[in-house]
């Protein structure tokens, strides 16, 4: 393998935003432990929220973007966001994103909770970021400079005086091989695979997060998972994303007494933001099943939510006809890999962005639709810094060797799994308290001594697991309220200022 300047870890639309920008500067070797179409990117169903509408539009998405993160958005990265948004999607236009459009030509808006208006675009009906994408990745292979490379696991950063200089990498045949590089950039999504209950595909295990933190990075706000309202819920389906688009285009929720309830929660009803309809939710389903009731909306909805429609009709379901079976599961990470606006992480020569990264962009708890323009804004950002500020280090070709065999059952390796999985859910999920955090800290702690050791990829996974959830335990406890996606029940009031909780080195502090 040639030598390269620049690798970047994962290929949604944060990574591959970055590495068309890094193509300009040098080699980029972008890497996807899977295939380079999964990600969480490809799975966003809803939209990306961008205010094409002029000055005011922005203003209006400043500020549904600041009042959803309940008193800890960083203004700043908010401000940066919607600003520059309308411009990188013009980008995404012009290598051929094909969005919805009207029959005048006309982009298609919908809108989506705490939104003040619609400025949702979508594309496919309920497949934007699945075609989002692949309208990056066509424009990526174009690029000579850019290899893009499926099936490899980054095992961990490599660290040399304090500075990151590249990464070891396990390839599909098996070997380890080293990458040397000027700048790592780290956009590997999120952790959703932490919880039994996930929108999340099987890919997001916080792996970058984990590698970077164990490198000395910061990690911030890690007590803030937020917990989509709606999945599907159907005994022995998967938690199938059913996407607040439905909600923007008039669904009901309802009880299993057949009573709209949203009223008794917040005046925007079941467009109210995304931590408040999930409680709402998860408490309505305490005495039986809640529904998305969308018999009353007059729009042709197969059409519109062609995926979604597609998804129910496996279980004999309509839209227009039937009660969908809905409650929450684990969705988006707010916290991540602490960053400035330009991607810069507290160690140097290391750089992430998108859900893997945490800017306080979304503060406790993201604005619908923000994650997609998340990754476009501040992907093209981190980008543009590590090409300016690269290093003077050399790049060199990666020796492959096989990974040394170490003893494991897949079987009792996927038990081990679950059962973290499963205790995150139970102890640390959408309703926390003191005993519960307390009971899964102790539990995760007990969990070390069996924890995997060996390099295969879900080996690797699971050690990433652990470390993820760990840390977003440890940030739990130490926020004693409750704001936006972190609920505790022993503590149900804020504090009087709103604090930005920072990991460093296995300490736990507030800025």
């Amino acid at each position: 393998m040639d030598g390269f300047e620049f690798l970047v870890v994962g290929g949604g639309i944060a990574g591959l935003s970055a590495a068309i920008r890094l193509a300009g500067r040098g080699r980029v070797l972008v890497v996807t432990k899977d295939a380079l179409a999964e990600s969480n990117t490809a799975y966003a169903q809803g939209g990306i929220a961008v205010a094409m509408g002029g000055d005011e539009d922005v203003s209006l998405h400043l500020s549904d973007t600041v009042a959803a993160g309940d008193g800890l958005v960083n203004r700043q990265a908010a401000k940066m966001l919607v600003e520059q948004g309308p411009k990188r999607v013009d980008e995404l236009l012009a290598w051929g994103t094909g969005f919805d459009r009207g029959a005048a030509g006309e982009l298609l808006r919908t809108r989506e909770g705490a939104h003040s208006l619609s400025r949702i675009l979508h594309a496919n009906g309920d497949a934007t970021g699945r075609e989002i994408a692949r309208s990056l990745l066509k424009h990526a292979r174009g690029i000579p400079v850019i290899t893009l490379m499926e099936d490899t696991t980054t095992v961990e950063l490599t660290v040399e005086e304090g500075r990151v200089v590249g990464a070891l990498l396990l390839g599909a045949d098996g070997k380890l091989f080293s990458v040397r590089v000027r700048a790592v950039l780290l956009a590997s999504g999120g952790a959703g695979q932490v919880y039994s209950d996930t929108t999340n595909p099987a890919v997001a295990t916080g792996d970058g997060i984990a590698m970077a933190y164990r490198a000395g990075a910061e990690l911030e706000d890690m007590e803030f998972y937020q917990f989509h309202p709606t999945a599907f819920a159907k005994e022995g389906a998967p938690r199938f994303l059913m996407s607040e688009a439905l909600r923007g285009e008039g669904a009901w929720l309802v009880n299993a007494a057949g009573e709209r309830f949203m009223s008794r929660y917040h005046p925007q009803l079941e467009l109210a933001p995304r931590d408040v309809v999930a409680r709402a939710i998860t408490r309505e389903g305490l005495a039986g099943p809640v529904y998305l009731d969308m018999r009353h909306v007059e729009i042709d909805l197969a059409a519109r939510f062609p995926g979604i429609s597609a998804f129910l009709a496996k279980y004999g379901l309509k839209l227009n006809r039937d009660l969908i079976p809905v409650r929450p599961a684990a969705h988006y990470l707010m916290g991540g890999i602490k960053t400035d606006l330009h991607g810069r992480t507290s160690v140097p020569g290391l750089f992430a962005a998108g859900e893997a990264a945490c800017t306080g962009v979304h503060g406790a708890n993201r604005l619908a639709s923000n994650s997609l323009l998340e990754g476009l804004v501040f992907g093209a950002s981190a980008a543009e810094t590590m090409a300016e500020e690269q290093g003077a280090g050399t790049q060199d070709k990666g020796v492959g060797k096989t990974a040394p065999p170490v003893p494991v059952d897949p079987a009792a390796l996927e038990v081990w799994i679950a059962k973290l999985r499963k205790l995150m859910w139970e102890d640390a999920g959408l309703l926390r308290d003191g005993d519960g955090l307390r009971r899964a800290q102790g539990r995760l702690d007990g969990m070390i001594r069996g924890c995997p050791r060996g390099v295969t990829r879900r080996e690797v996974e699971a050690r990433n697991l652990l470390t993820v959830a760990s840390v977003m335990v440890e940030s739990a406890l130490g926020r004693e309220e409750s704001r936006g996606a972190h609920y505790r029940s022993d503590f149900t009031g804020h504090w009087p200022v709103a604090k930005h909780s920072v990991m460093a080195k296995g300490r736990l502090r507030f800025q």
